[in-house]
Order: C-alpha cells, then sequence, then structure tokens
C-alpha cells in the first residue's frame, strides 16, 4: 500500500511516477525523499511497494524492515511486507503482518465484544465480519470448519447479499446476515475477519485446510441450469466457462483484467468446445456481441447471485478465468479451473514459481504471463492445455450435482 500524505512531496511524484509504470523515475523521486528525509517511513515503504512491484524482493524487504525500525507503527509498512511475505510462502510472519490491517478499525469501534486473537473458542459464539472482496469471503470461509473443529459453539456470518445464499450451503454457519440486513440484539464472545483466520489457526504452506469442495451448488439450481445448457449445446461439447474482466474497482484490475473478449479469440479454433459467457458487470457488454470466430453463450443477463454461479460452474467441464472471484468459486466446488494471471503485481495467494494452488489442489491451474501485458502467449497456453485436456477426456457431458 502507498502512501501519499506528503502532497507535492517526491514521495507523492513518486508514487505517480510508479502508477505510469515510469520505475526507474519513481525510484529516484524515492531514492530523493531518502536523501532528503532518511528517517521517514513513508519513503521507504513506497520504495519497498516499487521494489515489491518490480520482483526485487531481498531489497523491499530490507526497505520494509528498515521504515518498520522507523516507525513500528506505520500499519503500511506491515501491509505491503505481508504481501512480499505471503507470496513467497513464509506464511508465519505473513499472516502475522497481514493482520496489522486498518480495515479492522471500524469494526472494532462498533462491536460490544472483543476481537479474537487466539484464545480458545471452546463453548464460545463468534461473529466472523465480512471481507469487501468476493473472492476473499469465499476463499477463507472454508475456516469454519477448522473453528468449529477447536471447539466454538456457534458461528454467526455477515456477508454480502449476493453471496447469502450460497454460502449457507456450509453446514459450520449457524447464522448468516447480509451486510444490508441489522444484526439482533445479542451478544458474541469474539469478533474475527475471514483474513485474519489463518494467522490465529497457524496456517502454513503445507497445512492449508483444503478439503475440496467445500460449498456446495444448490440441487434444484444445479438441474434448473442443467436443463437451460443442453438447449444451447450437444450432449458431447466440452463445456468451458469463460470470465476475462474483473471488479473496475479493484487496485490492480488494469493488470488483471484482459483488454478484452478479443485477447481469447484463438480458443474459439479449438473443436468439440461450447463456451459460455459467465462475465458479469465490467464486459458483460462484449459477450452480447462475442468475436466472430469466438462464438458464446451469454449467461450474465440470467445470473442474480453466487448461487446461480455455482450451480453454473456445477454444469461446466472447466473454468477459464482471470484472477476474480470466480476462480475461488471454482476452486470451492471443486471445478477444474484454469486461472490466468498477470506478471505485474501478480496477487499474493498464487505465491511465486508455481502452476497450481496449494489452496485449491488438483482444481486450479496457474497460467502466467511470461512478461508484462503480454496476455497472447497466455491465450496460447491455455489453448493448448485444453486441446491436450480435450485429447484425454472422453467428449460426454459431465453434469456434478451437489451432494
Amino acid at each position: 500500500m502507498e502512501d501519499t500524505s506528503s502532497g507535492n512531496s517526491p514521495v507523492s511524484i513518486g508514487v505517480m511516477l510508479a502508477r505510469e509504470k515510469r520505475f526507474e523515475e519513481a525510484e529516484a523521486a524515492f531514492r530523493r525523499e531518502i536523501e532528503l528525509h532518511p528517517d521517514s517511513p513513508a519513503a521507504w515503504s513506497n520504495l519497498a511497494v516499487l521494489q515489491i512491484s518490480l520482483k526485487q524482493e531481498s531489497c523491499a524487504e530490507l526497505s520494509c524492515r528498515r521504515a518498520m525500525e522507523l516507525d513500528p507503527d506505520f500499519k503500511n509498512t506491515y501491509l505491503n511486507l505481508s504481501y512480499l511475505l505471503l507470496r513467497q510462502g513464509r506464511y508465519e510472519e505473513g499472516w502475522r503482518c497481514l493482520e496489522e490491517r486498518n480495515i479492522h478499525l471500524a469494526l472494532e469501534k462498533s462491536l460490544p465484544c472483543p476481537r479474537w486473537r487466539g484464545e480458545s473458542l471452546k463453548g464460545s459464539s463468534l461473529l466472523m465480519g465480512f471481507e469487501e472482496g468476493y473472492g476473499d469471503m469465499i476463499q477463507f470461509c472454508r475456516y469454519a470448519a477448522v473453528l468449529k473443529q477447536q471447539g466454538v459453539a456457534k458461528i454467526t456470518l455477515i456477508c454480502q447479499p449476493s453471496l447469502k445464499t450460497l454460502l449457507a450451503s456450509m453446514k459450520e454457519f449457524d447464522e448468516l446476515f447480509a451486510c444490508d440486513e441489522i444484526l439482533p440484539p445479542r451478544l458474541f464472545d469474539y469478533w474475527t475477519m475471514p483474513v485474519a483466520l489463518p494467522h490465529h489457526c497457524r496456517t502454513l504452506i503445507d497445512s492449508i485446510p483444503a478439503c475440496i469442495p467445500y460449498l456446495h451448488a444448490d440441487k434444484t439450481l444445479v438441474e434448473k441450469w442443467s436443463s437451460l445448457l443442453a438447449e444451447e449445446c450437444l450432449p458431447t461439447d466440452f463445456r468451458v466457462g469463460l470470465v476475462w474482466k474483473g471488479n473496475p474497482l479493484h487496485d490492480n484490475d488494469e493488470e488483471r483484467s484482459l483488454p478484452g473478449l478479443k485477447t481469447l479469440e484463438p480458443l474459439g479454433t479449438i473443436t468439440g468446445v461450447r463456451f459460455f459467457s459467465l462475465q458479469k458487470g465490467a464486459g458483460e457488454e462484449e459477450a452480447a456481441a462475442p468475436p466472430a470466430e469466438l462464438p458464446m453463450v451469454n449467461l450474465g443477463p440470467m445470473i442474480a447471485d453466487f448461487a446461480d454461479s455455482a450451480a453454473i460452474v456445477a454444469n461446466m467441464d472447466l473454468i477459464i478465468s482471470v484472477d476474480t472471484a470466480m476462480v475461488h468459486l471454482a476452486g470451492a466446488l471443486g471445478t477444474s479451473c484454469f486461472v490466468l494471471l498477470s506478471d505485474f503485481k501478480t496477487d499474493w495467494r498464487w505465491l511465486a514459481g508455481r502452476d497450481d494452488s496449494p489452496w485449491y489442489p488438483g482444481v486450479l491451474r496457474l497460467f502466467r504471463q511470461r512478461r508484462t501485458g503480454d496476455w497472447g502467449s497466455v491465450a496460447d497456453d491455455v489453448g493448448a492445455a485444453v486441446r491436450l485436456l480435450l485429447e484425454r477426456t472422453p467428449l460426454t457431458n459431465t453434469y456434478r450435482v451437489s451432494d
């Protein structure tokens, strides 16, 4: 996280230059600020952000730790260091640093119960607050099962309205409320945020709770979508769901989203495949008029919430998606998914140098850009992988109805 509180100082100028990818000039600006104010934690922390983005990881760690020495209470530095450590799989310290997020402050002021900090939960009631990211909610809701094993008596979850029906499929949640609903006037023993759970549950790279699937699509919805999809393809078609855009408000969306649907046009040359657009929101209009070489069925307008998305995913043979909540949904449901990853500012949860994910073992396969902005080679790699998959997979429809 960058700090821009210094107005027209070299720090704020460096941040602007970094956003424009003028990296050498940005580094010079940060170095200038350090020369002027060697004891400024913001200057060192912003330099670290640039170094992390450029994968200068050893230098970035030194910069972060220098900022922490100068001001142990400068929260941005902990968040920046957490990104670096978690991407390297150094989970113990990474989770600890991530816990310094300021996002907790609003809940801390509004709730009458203490924040859970790892105490015994045996016989206790726990309120789990919601993260802004849909993907975060889907990825970390798995910890409800871990908490139940630790003896928590009751878990109440707050989530986005569009996730409520889907997450109700988890028996570990005793109550669910959408964030636009009023909580009943009752006391809880503790509250927590979902992304804090790996830290307090002491998750390491080899102890990630990954019992897949841990979410299940509603059977009635699966059958409904099964009938609808059957009208759009042959029984022998290999069904592939596509998502090429993320939330445009995401701070790295320019990098993680594809420029447009045309980037995936080479996939249209693969025989025996029927493509379905699962795009909702940004990019949905492209699915209404797809490239001529990539015909597809546009399901976006018919998707009401994540329960619908889950039922559709359960009827797919493969999902191909950029780094959005759809990736986590497919992973949690156990549906094979090819994940398209940018080279610049790749999210920490995908680690580094891997083509798989320990969060969704045997389900997700990662396809990374070879250089920043090069989505063409990613599309080529995905196309080759789909062809190989078809050679190994009988072309019979594989509906997956939840248990």
